[in-house]
């Protein structure tokens, strides 16, 4: 049951009085991804860039993608440059392989890494510009978009970012050591090809750090700010691509939840359990359309500073030349202390999201749920091999000032949380999420 619905929503006297679903076109099912030259020759596609993850470009599934795009006459250039937890270099990079290779269209193979890049790349390709035009603000200039983009076709390869559902391309901006990205509805693509039959190769630590991605997506657009307490837009054609908590999306979140609880522990621990893995990308999927409508909030905000200011740390499982902390580690390790400062604006959402998760929630009242929550999803963490808090991939008290600095200026993410955030608050934040066990 999706809880205190009528409630949550009760219409308020600046907040707005509707909400816009942009819906993602999804094609699923085990061996999809055969389909996926005739579904680029449908959307007119002839001449193709094919972005690769170049640790995925000698599996059975890319073949599968390439031998589909030839037997459907599509010209296809595999450009397999990709840098895992991208940059404005990378995506730079790309951008100009695409405006030099004149393509009709992109398909995208790989993570959130490579799906969030080919969006990119198709964005500057189409509309060149100054790159840091494009950017959310405050660090970037937010310019709109001027129309449609060339068609994507994104195939997920982990068990799920949810890129294939958004209009959202995040990167690592350099210059600040810090992650930002663009936000447009034209960045969505045109397809999502999710195939389950991708993830049986994925290493231990790749399924936990994608599914708490996932996870992360659902439990923060269920508890984002209502979309009646959203600060009300001069005109409809004005409403952001996040527009806090709604009815709609609250589906999606509820069902990736409870779909999670069951299945991440299972999906982590046995390479062989199809099933979860299955149940886990369907979630993804879930979750993608939901944030993609709803938004993030706190978590994702924080976690940019996180991965970015990264020292030495390297996850296990990761093919890596640099330190690096994956982007669901870096989500997963702020989300115990947050939903705890988040509770006491929606504790019914709070209780109802562990209760989906597997927590015990009997006898739990309103000023438990921040508690009990959280306690659950530490039992995940410790039970997928997570790091214990922040201190556990390399921060300690003396880097909570930068972590703040690095974090508080996104404030799409922050505004988006059900409670103000001011900057000592957030502090605070990173602060206990040093150690959890």
């Amino acid at each position: 049951m999706i809880c205190c619905q009528h409630e949550h929503y009760t219409p308020t006297a600046t907040g707005d009085y509707g909400f816009e679903v942009d819906g993602a076109r999804i094609k699923y099912g085990r061996g999809v991804l055969r389909e996926v030259g005739e579904a680029a020759r449908a959307l007119g596609v002839t001449r193709a860039a094919l972005f690769v993850d170049p640790h995925l470009r000698s599996m059975e599934f890319c073949a599968t993608v390439e031998d589909s795009l030839r037997e459907a006459n599509v010209d296809a250039v595999v450009y397999d440059e990709i840098t895992v937890e991208p940059t404005d270099a990378s995506f730079k990079k790309a951008a100009s392989f695409a405006l030099d290779g004149k393509f009709d269209g992109f398909i995208s193979l790989g993570g959130g890494s490579t799906i969030d890049t080919t969006k990119a790349a198709d964005l500057y390709a189409t509309y060149p510009a100054e790159f840091m035009d494009y950017v959310n603000p405050p660090i970037g200039g937010g310019k709109p978009i001027p129309g449609p983009l060339k068609p994507h076709i994104a195939c997920p390869t982990t068990s799920g970012t949810g890129s294939e559902c958004t209009g959202i391309a995040i990167f690592d901006y350099l210059e600040m050591n810090a992650k930002t990205g663009i936000r447009a509805r034209e960045l969505r693509p045109a397809l999502g090809v999710v195939d389950p039959d991708v993830t049986r190769t994925l290493p231990p630590m790749v399924v936990a750090c994608s599914g708490f991605d996932v996870l992360s997506h659902a439990l923060e657009s269920y508890t984002a700010i209502p979309y009646t307490h959203r600060a009300r837009v001069p005109k409809g054609v004005a409403r952001p691509l996040s527009q806090g908590a709604n009815p709609y999306s609250d589906v999606g979140c509820v069902a990736a939840l409870e779909i999670l609880g069951k299945n991440i522990v299972r999906a982590v621990r046995d390479a062989g359990d199809e099933e979860a893995r299955e149940r886990m990308l369907f979630a993804a999927v879930l979750a993608g359309i939901a944030f993609g409508n709803a938004g993030c909030h706190l978590p994702h905000g924080m976690s940019y500073a996180v991965s970015g200011l990264v020292k030495e740390f390297r996850a296990p499982g990761y093919d890596l030349k640099e330190a690096l902390i994956p982007h669901g580690m870096s989500v997963i390790l702020n989300v115990p202390s947050v939903f705890r400062f988040t509770a006491p604006a929606c504790p019914e959402r709070h209780l109802e999201a562990a209760e989906k998760l597997g927590g015990d929630t009997r006898g739990a009242g309103p000023h438990d749920a921040g508690d009990v929550l959280s306690a659950q999803l530490i039992e995940l963490m410790k039970a997928t091999g997570i790091p214990n808090g922040l201190a556990n991939v390399g921060y300690t008290d003396v880097d909570l000032d930068a972590l703040t600095d690095g974090s508080f200026p996104q404030k799409g993410l922050i505004n988006n949380a059900p409670r103000e955030t001011s900057r000592e608050q957030l502090r605070d934040l990173y602060a206990n999420a040093l150690t959890y066990w």
